[in-house]
């Protein structure tokens, strides 16, 4: 994964932001040492960011697509209000445990809902409209995923779309993959969607802010 800006400011960046709590702290270490592929983690400095978004919106209802070991659908419960609940989907069967584990040991594991499989197919039927979306599945499905949930995101919501930079490709026209293409395509949808309006932030791998106007 490419840095985007200078590893000095960047680690000074982290020192001064808040800390990894302990949970997640753990679920960070446990992630590492028994899953494949541990890159996939959102992190401790993003985590801190889509934390802050979660307790700044106090979303009642929260849709999460892609969820893998559940290290962001727990930054999000950070801020997530009294009543509120979170629909996580992710297609992985092996990895429902670790996140029934991580969201029990809240305290609050009524919160968390767990679907299994596509998420082009469980979106529709769930019946519920979102104050937080956080997209973090399959690349080559955002757009799709985007036309599917954006009549359910609610006036004022916010959808999170992680990897939109990858590792710089999307800014490189010699790279020309399909998975590349269409995360430019997102990117470029989503900007010029007047239903929305947006900020693609180089944070890690990039995540832009997309909110329904």
């Amino acid at each position: 994964m490419n840095n985007f800006i200078n590893t000095g400011i960047l680690k000074y960046s982290e020192i001064n932001s808040q800390k990894e709590p302990i949970l997640l702290k753990e679920l960070n270490r446990e992630t590492h040492l028994k899953i494949l592929n541990p890159r996939m983690l959102s992190g401790a400095f993003q985590g801190r960011l889509i934390s802050l978004i979660s307790k700044l919106i106090k979303p009642k209802k929260v849709l999460e697509i892609g969820t893998y070991t559940g290290y962001s659908a727990l930054c999000i419960y950070e801020g997530l209000d009294k009543k509120g609940i979170i629909h996580t989907i992710d297609k992985n069967e092996e990895l429902v445990e670790i996140q029934k584990k991580y969201f029990k040991k809240t305290g609050e594991r009524e919160k968390f809902i767990q679907h299994t499989g596509n998420a082009l197919e469980i979106i529709p039927e769930i019946n519920e409209t979102f104050d937080l979306i956080f997209i973090d599945a399959d690349k080559e499905n955002y757009i799709n995923y985007f036309n599917c949930i954006i009549d359910k995101l609610n006036k004022n919501g916010v959808i999170l779309a992680d990897n939109v930079l990858w590792s710089g490709k999307v800014n490189d026209e010699r790279q020309q993959d399909e998975t590349t293409k269409i995360l430019r395509l997102f990117n470029e949808l989503v900007n010029n969607d007047n239903r929305v309006e947006t900020i693609l932030l180089p944070i890690r791998d990039g995540i832009s802010i997309i909110r329904k106007i």
